[in-house]
Formats: structure tokens, C-alpha cells, sequence
């Protein structure tokens, strides 16, 4: 299991390494609503969480499935503009300037990538602005998710560019109520990381640069390939473009790969790990959990990690059948991994991280990477 980008024709002077302000806050808010995901800023989330306005608090609620359950790929919208080169901007106001400048199929193509499950991502864009047949089924799978989904499904199907715009206030408020101060103190240590990276890049090749973001990002000379080991199937096509590296502080430990059909690759790697030169591979995780040996069960784990699916999404995202997955399912019960809640006519399962992180560390990062 892998994410493979295709980098024939990649000239070296279109790779970058640039740190991203508005990744970095996609990834501050996935640590504020998730702090189970990042021990090390617990106590960092509490602090904000305590001192947050009572109706900025309320507007993060709205909409924190996209940083929740995914990391939706509006915070890379410079991935999305056309031609494949454009860099992440200096400032979150620059950034959000880029964001702007994606269409409103772009943004809602993104915005939705919770559903992803039920939708296209690395096949061309699912066009549900423009198709009305999409629009049932983006609403349909938006109803698995509960109801906050729909409400927002909605609003972002009938008034995209409303949407847009609370979307751009919500995230100023947040530079301003406590990223502001974050990143004035991350900002030094990514660009650091960054030039390091790139020096590499200049001296010793993609190879080594890549083997110095994570050990699980490979490079398949042969092949004319990056490959980085996760729990998940993917692959995407450099195209004619260029390769972003992006160095995230608080997103450790989840390396991202943005292979979103017609966009730039993105890898958001994590830098500062506790102990970056040896994660686990998938290989290793499924030699170690004997419990969760079958890789079907990893992948599915992956799902639940993030959020609570039903048998039917998890049945249509692996490819598998209703009762193959609940035979799955009922193995990772009786373990005491899964657990199980009704909510009207759905029943959804998800992951206990508190049970797994006991387990071992390392199974967490590679479900978490």
C-alpha cells in the first residue's frame, strides 16, 4: 500500500521546499479538535480551547470536518491554480488571496473531499456544480456523515461563494485569536527546515532530500517515481509541473500526499518527530499486531481513525461487499478496537485511538501518517 507520484520530466529547479501559513493552520485546527491525534500539544490545545472567543468557538464547530476527518485541500489551494508552479505565499492574507483565486467548482470540489469516500478524487474533478446528477449523491453521502454535514453540503452546493466568504473570515479570526502568535514562534523552525532541504536538493539530488523528510518517501529512480508508504492506495503525475515539499510543525505525526486529479503533487511532511529517522513501515506494523494483521482491517482502521463510518461507506471505499466488511468489523470488536453508536437509521463504527494507542505507539503513526 502506497501513494506513488509520477515525476517523468521533472526538471530539478521545479521541486520546492516553502513553508505554507494557512497548511500550518489547517493543521493547528486538526490539533484543536483532535488533540488525542497530538499528545505533545495538548496542553498547547487546552490553553487556546480555554481562551477562545465563545462564538469563534462556535463557528470552528461548523465546519471542523474539514480539518477533523480530513485535511481538506483548500488549505493548498496554490496546489489548485493553473500551471503547476505556482508557491505557497509569505502570509496567511497571500495564501488566502490564492484560495480565492480558485473557481467555485475548485472549492467546492475540495470542501467536499469528506465525502471523498463517495466521490471521485484522483479521477477528474466530480463536477457538482455542474452535473445535477452529482448533487443527490454528494447530499446522500454528506447524510452518513450526520447532520452539521448536511447543513453544510447545502450551503456550500446553493451559495458557494457565500461559503467562500465566511470561509476567509473564519480563518483571519483564527490568525487573529491565537495563529498569529503560534506561527510567529513555528514560522523560523520550518523555514530552517526548508533551506535544509533545499540545500540538499542542490548538493545531493531528490533522493537524499526526500530520504531526509521522512524515511517512508522513497525515490523509484528506475521508474521515474515517489513512493510513500501508507495505509492508503494513490497516485498522481507531476504533468509537466512541479513537486511542493511543505514542512508542517504541528501536523506531526500525519504525512500528507496531495494527489488530487489536476493539481499539483503536494507532500505536507512533519518535521520535529521525536524520533524521525525509524518510523514503522506498514510491513512492520502488520508483523508487530498480530491482532491486526489482515490488511484489509489496517486499511479500514485507517477510515475509523478519522471518523465514524458505516458498513455501507466502508463497503464502497474498499471495493468490498456489506457482509465482508462486517465480518472485519466484528473481528476489531471483539478486540475491543471498535467501537459501535447508532445515530437514527446509521450505525456507525470508529476507532478507539485510546485502546490502540495502548497497543503501541507505532500502529498509531502508520494509521495516523
Amino acid at each position: 500500500m502506497s501513494v506513488s507520484i509520477d515525476i517523468a520530466g521533472l526538471r530539478p529547479e521545479r521541486v520546492a521546499v516553502v513553508p505554507s501559513p494557512l497548511a500550518e493552520l489547517g493543521m493547528a485546527l486538526h490539533a484543536l479538535s483532535e488533540p488525542g491525534h497530538h499528545p505533545r500539544l495538548q496542553g498547547w490545545a487546552t490553553g487556546v480551547t480555554a481562551g477562545l472567543d465563545p462564538h469563534l468557538a462556535d463557528r470552528m464547530c461548523e465546519a471542523d470536518f474539514l480539518w477533523r476527518t480530513t485535511f481538506s485541500d483548500i488549505f493548498l489551494p496554490y496546489a489548485g491554480v493553473p500551471g503547476g508552479g505556482t508557491l505557497p505565499g509569505a502570509t496567511l492574507a497571500e495564501e488566502l488571496d490564492l484560495l480565492d483565486k480558485l473557481t467555485d467548482e475548485q472549492f467546492v470540489d475540495a470542501a467536499l473531499e469528506f465525502i471523498t469516500c463517495s466521490l471521485a478524487y484522483e479521477t477528474q474533478p466530480s463536477g457538482v456544480l455542474s452535473d445535477a446528477s452529482v448533487r443527490p449523491r454528494a447530499l446522500e453521502a454528506a447524510a452518513y456523515r450526520g447532520p452539521q454535514q448536511v447543513r453544510f453540503t447545502q450551503r456550500l452546493l446553493d451559495d458557494p461563494p457565500g461559503v467562500r466568504g465566511w470561509m476567509r473570515r473564519f480563518l483571519e479570526d483564527c490568525e487573529e485569536a491565537f495563529f498569529a502568535d503560534a506561527w510567529s514562534r513555528l514560522c523560523h523552525q520550518l523555514a530552517a527546515d526548508a533551506r535544509h532541504k533545499t540545500e540538499l536538493l542542490r548538493h545531493r539530488g531528490l533522493s537524499e532530500a526526500l530520504a531526509a523528510v521522512s524515511p517512508v518517501v522513497t525515490l523509484d529512480e528506475a521508474a521515474g517515481r515517489i513512493v510513500v508508504d501508507k495505509l492508503l492506495e494513490g497516485r498522481t503525475s507531476v504533468q509537466g509541473g512541479g513537486l511542493l515539499l511543505v514542512p508542517t510543525s504541528f501536523g506531526w505525526p500525519h504525512l500528507s500526499v496531495l494527489h488530487r486529479a489536476g493539481w499539483q503533487p503536494v507532500l505536507h511532511y512533519p518535521v520535529g518527530s521525536p524520533d524521525p529517522a525509524s518510523p514503522p513501515s506498514v510491513e512492520q506494523l502488520t508483523l508487530r499486531m498480530t491482532a491486526l494483521s489482515h490488511p484489509v482491517r489496517m486499511r479500514i482502521c485507517r477510515y475509523l481513525a478519522r471518523s465514524a463510518y458505516t458498513t455501507s461507506e466502508l463497503a464502497q471505499v474498499q471495493g468490498m461487499t456489506a457482509p465482508e466488511i462486517s465480518r472485519h468489523l466484528a473481528v476489531l470488536k471483539k478486540a475491543g478496537l471498535v467501537t459501535t453508536r447508532r445515530r437514527g437509521r446509521y450505525v456507525l463504527h470508529q476507532l478507539d485511538v485510546a485502546v490502540v494507542a495502548r497497543l503501541g505507539s507505532d500502529f498509531l503513526e502508520g494509521v495516523l501518517r
